[in-house]
């Protein structure tokens, strides 16, 4: 029996990776973090692509995506980012990254690069992804489709704890701006945004536990 594709949508901070993750354990599947996918492109970028004013040069990451070797893998029973055979695991969690994430995650041009990467993955089933687009333009036809949000308030004490947690100085406000920020910008953008699929099931997470949240998405899928 093919195991099933499920995809998580959702925003920031709303638990997304971390709770994928427990998922994929439980069922025996892969859990493949979209989101850490992007970001590994933004550090790419933030490291080799700026031009004389230190901005992103959108070009020169297009040429370079030739040299993009992104790959995930089992470290202690986790998977890990690589890009060309380094752990960025904790690089692409700096608020440098989440800063430009989202501009360069609404370029077309990267969409176009990672899609299929992540389409290859899910082919045989038994994968659960989570992003912003999965359940809407990468799996349009996943077994299971979810969507998780949260109060601002809530994904800004979540987002400071974990940067806490990785030892990457963090201000509460600004982590809340930039959260409000990238919203935005995923929810706006032309290319693939940040929305609920119409047959995704909304899960609000601003008063449930992550062993709530989990159990509820278990109890869909299991039923």
């Amino acid at each position: 029996m093919k195991k099933p594709v499920i995809a998580i949508d959702g925003f920031s901070s709303t638990g997304k990776s971390s709770i994928s993750k427990i998922i994929a354990h439980k069922l025996g599947i892969v859990h493949l973090d979209t989101g850490a996918l992007y970001r590994g492109i933004t550090w790419f970028a933030l490291q080799n692509c700026k031009d004389e004013n230190l901005d992103i040069d959108l070009q020169k990451l297009y040429s370079s995506f030739p040299l993009i070797h992104l790959e995930f893998k089992n470290v202690n029973e986790e998977l890990v980012l690589y890009l060309n055979d380094k752990d960025i695991s904790v690089d692409i969690r700096t608020n440098e990254v989440s800063n430009s994430v989202s501009f360069i995650a609404k370029q077309k041009e990267v969409r176009d690069f990672l899609l299929q990467f992540q389409q290859n993955i899910a082919e045989k089933g038994g994968v659960i992804m989570d992003g912003r687009d999965i359940g809407t333009v990468v799996f349009p036809n996943a077994d299971f489709k979810f969507f998780l949000t949260a109060s601002i308030e809530e994904r800004t004490k979540r987002r400071y704890q974990e940067l806490l947690g990785l030892g990457i100085e963090a201000d509460v406000n600004q982590v809340r701006e930039n959260l409000i920020e990238r919203d935005r910008i995923d929810s706006e953008r032309k290319i693939a945004p940040l929305k609920q699929a119409e047959d995704a099931i909304l899960i609000d997470n601003s008063s449930l536990s992550k062993k709530e949240t989990i159990e509820r998405i278990l109890s869909y899928i299991n039923n």
